[in-house]
């Protein structure tokens, strides 16, 4: 089973509805390469959805095993998060857009693929050389996948997102930079429109819900703490994994 619960939540205040999926979720952060922790996950609730926040990838020592696995799990929905896009971009453009992403973790994820002799002071030839390795690693299939990978999913007044969302634009109109990179208004200024935003990408000490906002990234790949929010109407549950 996961582990224990430690939180529970507390009702929407201010102008916002309770918190109101269309069905139970169960939300997951951002796992960083930590395939050790996501074996560890069982589901409470078989009728829930399940819904990974993106940045599958990076940091952590197993990312090619994150990958494949949720690749082949059919109960499950897998966000993109700015991790997998830059990972996506060093594929596209490897001396333009690799070092950036080799400096945030890619090293550990082209090593998980069995991709070495590359460095993050690595340029050229090299790093095209690594980018054909890795994409011959993944296989054409997992490749699509993880490019076709959706930046938001939403269920009633609930939006799932990597990183954030503009607090005066619709959800289905908000760009994809700001899906998988953030706003500065998110988290400070409300949201008019009802809809309640669940996200990673920042690291917070222990998942936290306020008006309109459900954080879950409780960085993983360094604490071992892998966030599973399980969202009912009118009421979020954190755990453990």
């Amino acid at each position: 089973m996961l582990g224990k619960w430690f939180k529970r939540s507390k009702k929407s205040q201010a102008h916002f509805d309770p918190i109101c999926p269309d069905e139970p979720v169960i939300a997951i952060g951002d796992i960083h390469g930590r395939f050790d922790i996501l074996q560890r996950f069982q589901i409470d609730n078989p009728d829930a959805q399940i819904v990974f926040l993106g940045d599958l990838v990076d940091r952590g020592e197993q990312s090619a095993d994150v990958l494949k696995t949720l690749h082949e799990a059919s109960n499950a929905v897998c966000l993109m998060g700015n991790h997998e896009r830059m990972m996506l971009d060093f594929i596209d453009q490897p001396a333009e857009r690799g070092g950036r992403w080799l400096r945030y973790g890619g090293l550990q994820t082209l090593g998980s693929f069995g991709v070495s002799g590359i460095s993050e002071t690595s340029t050229g030839g090299d790093l095209e050389r690594a980018r054909d390795a890795l994409v011959d690693a993944m296989g054409q299939d997992l490749l699509n996948w993880v490019t076709n990978l959706p930046n938001c999913w939403t269920s009633g007044n609930v939006a799932l997102v990597h990183a954030g969302a503009d607090p005066e634009v619709p959800i289905d109109a908000q760009t994809s930079t700001t899906l998988l990179w953030g706003h500065q208004d998110f988290g400070t200024v409300d949201r008019t429109d009802g809809i309640w935003v669940v996200h990673g990408h920042t690291i917070v000490d222990a998942p936290e819900m306020k008006p309109g906002v459900v954080s879950i990234d409780t960085g993983a790949y360094a604490t071992g703490n892998l966030t599973a929010a399980t969202i009912v109407p009118g009421d979020v549950s954190f755990k453990y994994i």
